[in-house]
């Protein structure tokens, strides 16, 4: 999770943010170069007292600074396409989470297994243990295997909401009337927080997410025992 005064992105829990943080370190290489160009050609300007008289036109140079944008760009472009489709790719899901925002808590219903259902509330800060982290722990987690192929599906209940953790590399907007999906696969366990990323009323800052990674045996025993309960 992100702590205080940290400006980076967090650290990832799954490949496709991995790939998202390789993506941004790959466009801020290229932001750099080009503001470090750019910026030494103007500081020259600035600093040069000497003039060509005779200088009217500059094909070659024209050329030049009109081809090489447009191969930075495809530079660009050609990785953010390919993450692009591979944050939509859906590759035959093991386990199937459905949640659902309401004003203003989750709810999760596990649809691979016969009631498994629960809601998720924040717990208040006079509730909060001293270990607690205030405005981020709920009463519930959502407990998730981790190496699995997990597909969540997203609507709301009233108005609009945004399922978003970030250590995932995932955000999607929970609309009424509307099934949202994601996928993602959790390759290291822990504790991974997120809140609604789409203000819906007086308490948006209030519906935090909480997934909990955990071994394919720990998911298998919480979730038999949440069943029989």
């Amino acid at each position: 999770m992100a702590t205080w005064g940290y400006l980076g992105l967090q650290d990832s829990a799954s490949p496709l943010m991995e790939q998202l943080i390789f993506f941004h370190d790959h466009a801020m290489v290229v932001l750099i170069l080009i503001t470090t160009l750019v910026g030494y050609m103007m500081a020259t300007l600035f600093f040069n007292t000497f003039t060509n008289r005779f200088l009217l036109e500059g094909q070659t140079i024209e050329i030049v600074w009109t081809v090489l944008p447009a191969l930075i760009l495809i530079f660009i472009a050609l990785p953010s396409l390919r993450l692009l489709y591979l944050l939509d790719e859906v590759n035959n899901p093991s386990v199937t989470l459905k949640t659902i925002g309401h004003q203003w808590y989750w709810s999760y219903e596990y649809s691979d297994f016969l009631q498994v259902e629960f809601d998720s509330y924040m717990v208040p800060t006079n509730e909060l243990p001293e270990d607690g982290f205030r405005l981020l722990d709920v009463d519930n987690r959502t407990i998730l295997p981790m190496n699995t192929q997990i597909r969540v599906l997203i609507s709301a209940a009233d108005v609009i909401h945004s399922w978003t953790v970030p250590a995932l590399g995932v955000k999607a907007d929970a609309i009424p009337g509307r099934l949202n999906q994601v996928s993602f696969l959790m390759n290291r366990p822990g504790l991974f927080y997120g809140q609604c990323s789409e203000i819906c009323g007086a308490n948006h800052s209030f519906m935090p997410i909480v997934i909990e990674s955990v071994s394919v045996n720990s998911f298998l025993n919480w979730i038999s025992s949440a069943s029989e309960a």
